[in-house]
């Protein structure tokens, strides 16, 4: 899983390699309830991706890749220098409501085949997000509009992601952890540290996460991590990278060397 369009780099699709035998889902970032301006819009969802990630480049390469999916993320950190944050809709109905038709129309254009969720902000009390967030899912499913949902939790909102997902799990395919925000920088912390969110989440579902040029462990240690992960007895059936528009720099180094070692991988 790579995210992809998120910082305004112009980054094209086509330009990742992508390996034959593997299921890479690019995840388009980010789809926001929001206007330009950052005022909330009540669910209904626009992209504020990379302008170079047209609908056609979408379809393009999934046409050249049979294995690619294409996802949106819904929110992430900040639009501009609004941080952006989930609300309490007055209706959540409506709010599930508008979601599931702004999706609906965003996945026709897009070709999209699922969504991830990266609400990153949360107000202290908190009662809406799981509900809302997990009828949206099982509707987007139910009416075959997406058949992947993803999360993105890290550690300061692993409460309200935990509540989603022991709720709506099983509409749920995968865990993108952010482990790069839990400050763990060699293997053996980095395993630690996936042993505490796999008791929190599915660790079958579970899916250890690197960030280009960032936070957390760096390079080749990274690869030595999802070893001693194997050995440890946790399958590593993925990985997710944060971010193509970083990895654009360096010849997409990691997502080569994820893929080979998933490829290879027992």
């Amino acid at each position: 899983m790579e995210y992809i369009g998120a910082t305004g780099v112009p980054v094209k699709l086509e330009a990742v390699p992508v390996e034959e035998g593997i299921d890479f889902h690019f995840i388009l970032s980010f789809a926001i309830d929001a206007d330009p301006s950052g005022n909330t819009q009540n669910g209904k969802f626009s992209p504020y991706w990379a302008d170079t990630l047209t609908p056609e480049s979408v379809a393009a390469m999934k046409k050249s890749h049979p294995n690619v999916k294409a996802l949106t993320s819904l929110s992430g950190w900040s639009l501009g220098d609004k941080v952006l944050r989930w609300y309490t809709p007055d209706d959540t109905q409506q709010w599930i409501s508008n979601a599931f038709s702004s999706l609906s129309s965003m996945a026709q254009q897009y070709h999209l085949d699922g969504i991830d969720i990266d609400y990153e902000n949360f107000p202290r009390h908190n009662s809406s997000f799981a509900y809302c967030i997990g009828e949206l899912i099982t509707l987007l499913k139910n009416q075959s509009v997406i058949s992947v949902a993803t999360i993105a939790p890290y550690h300061k909102t692993t409460a309200p992601y935990i509540e989603l997902f022991e709720n709506y799990g099983d509409v749920i395919d995968f865990v993108n952890y952010q482990f790069y925000t839990d400050k763990v920088r060699k293997p053996k912390s980095y395993v630690e540290a996936f042993k505490i969110r796999a008791g929190q989440f599915d660790k079958e579902k579970l899916l250890p996460s690197y960030e280009v040029n960032g936070r957390g462990i760096q390079g080749d240690a990274f690869f030595d991590a999802l070893s001693l992960l194997e050995e440890n007895g946790f399958g590593v059936t993925g990985v997710m990278i944060f971010s193509a528009d970083a990895s654009s720099s360096n010849d997409y180094y990691y997502e080569r060397k994820s893929q080979d070692f998933l490829l290879n991988s027992t």
